[in-house]
């Protein structure tokens, strides 16, 4: 007859040999686990140094692509822009050496820019969309009209200041006199919507608008509105071209509203990598395209169709 204690003494072994088993088993288990972490480091440190390398590729074609391009840009550009004149509009996050670049290109094309003008926050800021609106619509020349449907500022003050400093396309003359071009830059500048130098601000037959990354594009409905100011531009004149970096493609940036919306998509150009210098070079290009009638989608970014476009005789 087994006894108490033989009885204890029998359910101790069993715990302790189901404690050893564990003990043992668990060893295993973690020489195996470190074993395949160890594995996955090492193949993961291999697929980051493919990748890091294929970067590094990249880059060096990229820039070598730019530096091809940059040294090329007077025989892809020349003459593509003769006798054309385009006004340059910048936003607040525009780069500054973008702006240069694209004013060296338009140059090199043969157009003559005949004027900067800066957009302020305000211009673009949805709470002064009442006061601007305001100024607008009390500096329309007389007998103009504004096009009714888009009562944004965006598209408002895009309408009144295509009207007088953009050429009517079909004469290629003047809708505006020189005072009354005068009188609504000096009143949007008075308000604190535009800056722009001395240097008196004449009509063009094209525009360029030059914006940023987007970062703020969703501050204060910026994005929607350099989006419909660069449409109603395109209204008025005979082209007008959307240029940024690339966050600017991307939701709710300008060039993605305007890739979005499908009667803006095909009237205006768009290019997203301004910050390489075959975006500059397309964004020249992009004018002639309009002149033509075409609008077409640039660059690296969301939507964008093709990453330039060839050279087109202008009409």
């Amino acid at each position: 007859m087994i006894s108490i204690r033989q009885h204890a003494v029998s359910i101790v072994a069993i715990f302790l040999a189901l404690a050893l088993g564990v003990v043992l088993g668990s060893q295993t288990v973690a020489a195996d686990l470190l074993s395949g972490l160890r594995a996955d480091k090492t193949d993961l440190r291999k697929q980051l140094d493919v990748a890091t390398d294929q970067n590094r590729r990249f880059g060096d074609e990229m820039n070598a692509a730019d530096r091809f391009i940059a040294g090329s840009a007077g025989r892809i550009l020349g003459g593509t822009l003769t006798d054309r004149s385009i006004v340059v509009f910048t936003t607040p996050d525009a780069e500054p050496a973008d702006v240069e670049a694209v004013a060296k290109d338009l140059e090199t094309s043969g157009a003559t820019v005949t004027g900067r003008i800066a957009l302020n926050d305000a211009f673009l800021d949805a709470a002064e969309g009442d006061r601007m609106r305001t100024a607008v619509t009390n500096v329309i020349p007389a007998g103009a009209q504004l096009r009714t449907g888009q009562v944004d500022q965006g598209s408002m003050a895009g309408d009144l200041l295509g009207l007088v400093l953009l050429l009517d396309p079909a004469s290629a003359q003047p809708r505006s006199t020189p005072q009354e071009l005068s009188l609504v830059l000096e009143t949007l500048r008075g308000g604190g919507f535009l800056a722009y130098g001395d240097t008196p601000t004449q009509a063009a037959n094209l525009a360029v608008v030059v914006t940023g990354d987007g970062a703020k594009s969703s501050e204060n409905s910026q994005g929607s509105n350099i989006a419909r100011f660069a449409g109603a531009l395109r209204g008025r004149g005979a082209g007008a071209v959307l240029a940024g970096r690339s966050g600017a493609a991307d939701n709710p940036g300008p060039i993605a509203i305007i890739r979005s919306d499908a009667a803006l998509a095909t009237a205006v150009t768009t290019v997203d990598n301004l910050d390489r210098d075959i975006g500059r070079v397309t964004t020249v290009l992009g004018l002639s395209e309009q002149l033509n009638g075409g609008a077409g989608r640039y660059g690296t970014g969301t939507k964008a169709t093709s990453l330039t476009l060839v050279a087109l005789p202008s009409s």
